[in-house]
């Protein structure tokens, strides 16, 4: 019998999920990248952190991250290099709740979302 699945924890969706070339090339061909890889980007080139501070935040193993990150970088790079387009969706993830003990630390974007849309009220 399979392991069950473990998601990986994402703390909220990406704002912007389409990237592409300006130019007017005739180029249709796109790259799927999944909001775990997004995450794991987000967490690890803009947040600073380290492969295994992101393994915690995700819920996952340092090795999970270091897979995910990889096929992420590979895959904005042929985006980059080859002009295709970059689409965000899908993978194996579920929304963080905004209560987790890594909630409310710089760069947890849905806390600084729910605070924000608190106040709004």
């Amino acid at each position: 019998m399979p392991r069950p699945k473990k998601w990986r924890k994402v703390c909220c969706l990406p704002e912007i999920n389409n990237f592409g070339p300006l130019s007017g090339s005739n180029n249709n061909s796109f790259i799927i990248m999944s909001v775990d890889e997004y995450e794991a980007i987000r967490l690890i080139d803009l947040q600073g952190l380290k492969q295994e501070e992101c393994a915690e935040n995700m819920n996952v193993s340092r090795t999970t991250v270091q897979a995910i990150y990889e096929v992420a970088r590979k895959k904005i790079a042929d985006s980059i290099i080859n002009g295709k387009r970059l689409i965000i969706e899908g993978g194996e993830y579920v929304l963080c709740d905004g209560h987790g003990k890594h909630c409310g630390r710089t760069g947890c974007r849905r806390k600084r979302f729910n605070e924000s849309s608190a106040e709004n009220k």
